[in-house]
């Protein structure tokens, strides 16, 4: 006896069942717990959340379509939750002039999600509390392509230093947060 009531074979004989059970929940869409219903006959309905992706605005990527990494950086986005929508673009310049993206504030691709810009490389962890706080500003940026980055990605997990700034209304910029 180990030290519990449970031989190695009652263990086996419930851990398949347990497990095709918790993967049937995994596997539930939004949706169907939303029609779920309990045994007193009442309807389970999840309360709305931004954390939830059906209440996430779309974001709408602009990108160059020779470049990889932005393709990257969107897959990251719906992971995420978010409803991505991919547009080639061959005159970047234009898109970011007209969402007041700094000059010196640029990357490779710039999205817009709800009022804001999102211009390179930004987490989804920075972007939802962007939304949720709403802040009075034009967006978010990491310039360049720092590596280790979402969609810059290094095979061998090296994560260069960046940091997410903020861009005001009226262009100036502060640090909204640090990554390794």
């Amino acid at each position: 006896m180990r030290g519990n009531a449970f031989s190695d074979e009652t263990v086996m004989t419930h851990r398949i069942p347990l497990c095709i059970a918790l993967l049937s929940l995994l596997a539930m869409t939004s949706s169907a717990v939303a029609q779920f219903t309990v045994a007193s006959g009442q309807q389970v309905t999840p309360a709305p959340t931004l954390e939830r992706g059906a209440e996430l605005p779309l974001l709408t990527v602009h990108k160059h379509p020779s470049c990889g990494c932005c393709g990257v950086w969107a897959d990251h986005m719906r992971r995420a939750g978010f409803n991505v929508v991919e547009k080639n673009v061959e005159d970047m310049a234009t898109i970011k002039a007209a969402a007041g993206v700094p000059s010196s504030m640029g990357s490779c691709h710039t999205a817009q999600v709800g009022d804001y810009f999102v211009e390179g490389h930004v987490p989804a962890e920075d972007i939802r509390p962007l939304l949720r706080e709403r802040p009075d500003a034009r967006g978010l940026a990491v310039p360049g392509m720092p590596i280790g980055s979402p969609g810059m990605e290094h095979p061998q997990g090296i994560v260069q230093p960046y940091t997410v700034s903020l861009i005001l209304k009226d262009g100036s910029v502060r640090e909204f947060s640090r990554h390794p």
